[in-house]
């Protein structure tokens, strides 16, 4: 028969009927629930709390060479601590999880210790103006736990991590700076090096060029300009040297090479003069005896004269000069204008070389400057880069020796690891509340069962549905004497047991959840 229940009376009369099918499961089930918490071993919890401080000198004055941000380096720093090696050391230090080391594998063991290493980042919104000035996330601690089922190991083990973390993040840090101040180290070296190769390169090139250099293309011009200026006065004095070589040689055509053509000629006058004196005066005047003794001095020279050759001219021997003074004295000018004609001509043809010279090296200049702008631009860059590799190498070596100092960015533990006075696992009363939920579900569904497959008629409307027949008369429920007495005993039974039931939920909670008195001075604390 199947009987559909409408109102709240009759769940009422279900609950009443089917009472022990549902406390039966119910206490059953969270029986059940309690063995489980005494049976699952007792885990305990230490936690270490470690602090991220920031250098001590400003990072306007010291710049560190380790970047990144906290959560990489604490993402890095917990996978080297987290190795296999380290973990494996620290089992064989303390011994952990003998039972399984005989059962598993070391690597299945070290899983399983990963899993009860607990990491857990400790963040605050902070406004960093440059990320945009809006609050960002920025992780300024962070908390290290181990469960573990002594709690005497567990805080060591947890003071060892925190130790380890606290070692690595030196070590690292450490290791970042050395390296990173070796490689600037190299770097800077290889930019001397570069730089002292191209300061050869442009040493050489001003050996090769040491004239055409674009900086002294002012003073080429300058040169060239008065070598053309010297030119000039030169060729205005080689022209008038050799005005001057003329005329000394029209002069030395007009002069006779030797002294008795002159004698000759003043045989003659003196010749010329005696026949007017003779006129005038007797041949024992003072002046005519003179002149016959004059006369006859030129005869005596001009007789001693060697003979003439068919030129009409004397013939000299190989070592004979002339002897004329003025034939000579023209002839030493002469010789002299020739003289100063070959130096200036020397001179000038010094000059032009030395124009020619400084021409080329005038023309050679643009080319020779676009290569010297090429090469000292290539200096000027390798300059520069030296001169940031200077800076960032000195930068790194004082970032080097921050860290050393460990005055850099550092881990501090504000919180070591305590000896846990509870269990963290099992979660007791979670337990005991899942067990009562899960009781409460198999009582109802046992009922329901129970009352589903029951085919009982148990009021007048049913009866009719059934029979299709109306009910005449109903007769009460006789209740005796004997039943009221049942019922006050099963009144009794039920107290107690609510009440032994509280006490034992009292027990519980003291001994698994929370020590009662402290339970009391909170409740009064906020009351």
């Amino acid at each position: 028969m199947e009987e559909e229940v409408k109102t709240i009376h009759d769940y009422i009369d279900i609950v009443k009927r089917r009472r022990w099918a549902i406390l039966v499961p119910l206490c059953v089930v969270f029986l059940l629930s309690f063995v489980v918490t005494l049976v699952l071993p007792r885990i305990y919890r230490s936690t270490s709390t470690i602090l991220i401080e920031e250098q001590d000198i400003p990072p306007e004055y010291v710049r560190t060479t380790v970047t990144g941000y906290a959560e990489q380096r604490l993402q890095s720093i917990s996978q080297r601590v987290m190795s296999s090696q380290r973990l494996s050391e620290v089992i064989k230090r303390f011994d952990l999880y003998p039972d399984l080391q005989r059962k598993i594998t070391r690597d299945e063991v070290i899983d399983i210790m990963r899993k009860d290493i607990q990491f857990a980042a400790i963040s605050v919104d902070v406004v960093d103006r440059s990320r945009g000035g809006s609050p960002t996330p920025m992780t300024i601690a962070f908390t290290l736990s181990y469960d573990g089922r002594n709690p005497q190991m567990v805080r060591q083990v947890a003071n060892v991590l925190a130790s380890l973390y606290l070692e690595e993040n030196l070590k690292t840090r450490s290791d970042r700076a050395r390296e990173a101040s070796k490689f600037l180290d190299e770097e800077t070296k290889t930019m001397q090096d570069q730089l002292a190769q191209v300061d050869a390169k442009i040493a050489k090139f001003k050996a090769q060029h040491i004239n055409e250099l674009p900086e002294l293309t002012p003073m080429n011009i300058q040169t060239l300009d008065r070598v053309e200026r010297e030119t000039d006065m030169l060729k205005q004095q080689l022209r008038t040297a050799k005005e001057r070589e003329g005329y000394f040689h029209s002069q030395l055509a007009s002069i006779p090479v030797d002294a008795s053509s002159q004698d000759r000629i003043l045989l003659k006058e003196l010749k010329a003069k005696i026949v007017q004196l003779r006129s005038k005066y007797s041949e024992k005047h003072p002046d005519v005896i003179k002149m016959k003794t004059e006369i006859a001095e030129l005869e005596q020279r001009v007789k001693a004269e060697p003979p003439k050759a068919a030129d009409g001219r004397h013939r000299f021997q190989a070592d004979n000069q002339p002897d004329n003074p003025a034939y000579v004295s023209f002839s030493a000018q002469l010789s002299s204008v020739q003289a100063e004609i070959a130096t200036v001509q020397r001179q000038i043809g010094d000059l032009e070389r030395k124009r020619n010279d400084y021409h080329r090296r005038i023309e050679a200049s643009p080319r020779v400057e676009e290569e010297y702008k090429a090469l000292m631009s290539e200096r000027n860059n390798i300059q520069a880069k030296f001169d940031d590799m200077m800076k960032k190498t000195m930068e790194a070596r004082v970032a080097q020796g921050l860290e050393k100092e460990q005055m850099g960015e550092r881990f501090t533990i504000i919180d070591p690891a305590r000896l846990p006075e509870r269990p963290v696992k099992p979660n007791v009363p979670a337990i005991l509340l899942i067990g009562l939920f899960l009781g409460a579900g198999a009582g109802v569904g046992t009922a329901a069962v129970k009352e589903y497959n029951d085919r009982s008629v148990r009021d007048p409307k049913a009866l009719t549905d059934l029979m299709r027949l109306p009910v005449l008369v109903t007769v009460p429920a006789i209740i005796t004497a004997r039943d009221v007495l049942r019922q006050r005993i099963m009144r009794k039974r039920v107290i107690a047991i609510a009440v032994a039931a509280c006490v034992a939920a009292l027990v519980l909670f003291h001994f698994l959840v929370m020590d009662l008195v402290i339970l009391w001075a909170r409740l009064t604390r906020r009351l």
